[in-house]
């Protein structure tokens, strides 16, 4: 790229006068000959565009980057040590690790047995989930009758009722979320109980109120560190990742 804006350059120099080319002082015909030798440029060598638009692409990624750094830096202690969410791995771990998941999301399903191989695979990785129901209303019943079992039977039960949530293709209901916590021997009545609790509500509502401040809108979305990842990534992306970041402690 630096050779492609030196032969513009260069070309544009020819064209006009070389007091003249500064662009914010170029007379009408001097912009003209300008815009004419960078299209005859461009003309002969097309895949410039190409060039270019991928170089805007990486600017862009690379600026969008810093931007989720930094507000994951801001948003530290609501991301990371909100004591309602649910954790899992290694409380110690050198690597902190938060997903925000709706549990009619098909891809939030098709990731959540990679995540459990994932820190299952690595015994120093401190994982946090984000109840973040974004897919309607079913969405929220789920994930209302998720943080409602933590309540009312435990960090243990709410790991069961995750999994549980993510492996079932059914309609979500009250009916067919107390049959599931039947079959984890929970007592199903007493968390449909505690779904509309004030408690469960602003939960969900923070969490939307974090994703937001991070322009979160779709799920999986994982902060890894002070790093997120927009979508589904495959184990060995997640394991990739992780590597390189300790690689940099």
């Amino acid at each position: 790229m630096k050779k492609l804006l030196a032969t513009v350059a260069t070309l544009a120099t020819l064209a006009l006068p070389a007091q003249a080319f500064d662009l914010n002082a170029m007379t009408p015909a001097e912009e003209e000959a300008f815009g004419k030798a960078v299209r005859a440029y461009i003309m002969q060598n097309p895949s410039i565009i190409v060039e270019a638009y991928e170089l805007f692409q990486q600017q862009q990624a690379e600026l969008e980057a810093a931007n989720d750094q930094q507000l994951v830096r801001q948003l530290a202690p609501v991301l990371f040590e909100d004591g309602r969410d649910w954790e899992a791995g290694n409380p110690e771990g050198d690597i902190v690790m938060v997903e925000f998941l709706d549990y009619r999301c098909g891809y939030c399903k098709k990731a959540h047995e990679e995540v459990k191989q994932l820190i299952a695979g690595d015994q120093n990785i401190r994982f946090i989930v984000k109840e973040f129901p974004i897919l309607g209303d079913e969405s929220v019943l789920a994930s209302r009758f998720a943080i409602a079992t933590r309540k009312v039977a435990g960090d243990d039960a709410y790991g069961r009722m995750n999994d549980a949530l993510m492996q079932y293709r059914g309609k979500m209901t009250e009916k067919s979320l107390k049959k599931i916590a039947d079959k984890l021997d929970l007592d199903g009545d007493a968390i449909l109980a505690m779904i509309e609790d004030p408690e469960v509500t602003q939960q969900i509502a923070d969490t939307h109120q974090i994703a937001s401040a991070l322009s979160i809108s779709g799920t999986p979305t994982f902060v890894i560190q002070d790093q997120m990842l927009r979508g589904y990534v495959p184990l060995d992306g997640m394991q990739e990742l992780i590597a390189a970041m300790r690689a940099e402690m």
